[in-house]
């Protein structure tokens, strides 16, 4: 699958575009497009730029993920994991970050900051109908399938 791409900020051209960096990774890693050091407070949330936009296939999406590291080691997280990059959507590539540590983090230019996943997906037509095809489970709920390993 080809994925259009474009810086979108001047000044830029020296923050990475999303490569794989092995040849098993479903994800590409997103960099900070920051002119200077970002601070995301302890127990804070912030915006991230990413300095580029996508031009997605139809029927595809970008799906946004944390990096495994820096939620390991610093806390880290995109905060709406996977978030969603729309096909139709054509602005700036913003990752929403949360410092879940109690301490304060700070982002610096061309950090890795996120994932992206690029995955196919379905269109949904909606059947209104009187009643559903009944399953086993039913209207089971939250913890209605039991305890893992019990």
């Amino acid at each position: 699958m080809k994925i259009e791409i474009k810086r979108i900020r001047e000044g830029f051209s020296d923050i990475p575009l999303p490569e794989y960096k092995s040849y098993g990774a479903a994800g590409m890693d997103l960099c900070a497009a920051v002119d200077e050091d970002y601070e995301i407070k302890a127990g804070g949330i912030g915006l991230v730029p990413c300095g580029i936009a996508f031009a997605i296939p139809h029927g595809f999406e970008c799906q946004i993920r944390s990096r495994s590291g820096m939620s390991l080691r610093h806390g880290m997280f995109a905060l709406n994991a996977p978030g969603t990059i729309d096909s139709d959507y054509r602005g700036e590539i913003m990752i929403i970050l949360a410092n879940f540590s109690k301490e304060d983090y700070v982002i610096r230019r061309g950090d890795r900051i996120a994932q992206a996943v690029f995955a196919r997906h379905e269109i949904a037509e909606f059947e209104l109908v009187e009643t559903l095809t009944e399953t086993t489970r039913g209207k089971g709920g939250f913890g209605s399938t039991g305890k893992s390993g019990h």
